[in-house]
């Protein structure tokens, strides 16, 4: 006979002003700047409403069987929130403040850890608190050494299931309209793997330096021309 998965009583409350949050320090130097990339892409396609939060390593609650849970992904798209900004300073609870989580992201540093954990005593593990608490339906976990992104998708049993990318190795988010996909490459002199978004096109979201560097390449490209045509451009 197969084991029943408990069932949980879930509530959105405010976190208590007494909560002790956790304060457990980022796991590789490269995570926030991972997290800031791909929050600076989305606001540069104009593709980050004024009502999005997108929390890195910052709390997000539930309270579950009258107890108090904290996880703080590593970057998170919240699109809407319904209260101040004031009010979500220390965590930010769903359905209280705001919509669930689209998409939640964990970057590996060495080992694999609390990211895969299905525990369902109290506190309750990651992966279980995302599936079955929070039911976010999209969460990633990427490998910031080998540039490997899994990424799980919320399925109609409301379980996760591993997705499988498309030939370009990119997953489409349907809730983001936008793909996710590993990139190799430098930025802020940092020399490695990155994930980043493609819009439905196939086109890179660009970073603003990348957007700079392109309006500064055409501008080039049309000043050839003229020249080319015999007009000099004026300065």
């Amino acid at each position: 006979m197969l084991a029943t998965p408990p069932t949980y009583n879930v509530t959105w409350e405010k976190l208590p002003d007494d909560f002790k949050l956790p304060d457990d320090p980022v796991d590789n130097i490269n995570q926030p700047a991972l997290a800031a990339a791909l929050t600076e892409s989305l606001q540069v396609a104009g593709r980050l409403p004024e009502t999005a939060l997108t929390p890195t390593n910052y709390g997000i609650c539930a309270t579950v069987d009258g107890k108090t849970v904290v996880k703080a992904p590593d970057w998170a798209f919240i699109p809407r929130i319904t209260v101040d900004r004031t009010e979500v300073v220390r965590s930010y609870t769903p359905q209280l403040q705001g919509e669930i989580p689209m998409v939640a992201l964990e970057f590996l540093s060495d080992t694999p850890g609390e990211e895969y954990s299905i525990k369902e005593t109290y506190p309750p593990g990651k992966f279980l608190f995302y599936e079955r608490i929070l039911q976010i339906p999209s969460y990633g976990i990427f490998n910031l050494e080998t540039g490997t992104l899994e990424l799980y998708r919320l399925g109609e049993n409301k379980r996760y299931k591993l997705a499988s990318p498309d030939e370009n190795n990119r997953f489409w988010l349907p809730e983001m309209q936008l793909f996710l996909g590993v990139w190799q490459g430098t930025r802020q002199n940092r020399d490695g793997y990155w994930l980043r978004w493609w819009d439905e096109q196939g086109n890179l979201l660009l970073w603003g330096t990348e957007q700079v560097q392109q309006e500064r390449d055409r501008a080039e490209r049309l000043i050839a021309q003229l020249r080319a045509a015999g007009i000099e451009p004026e300065d």
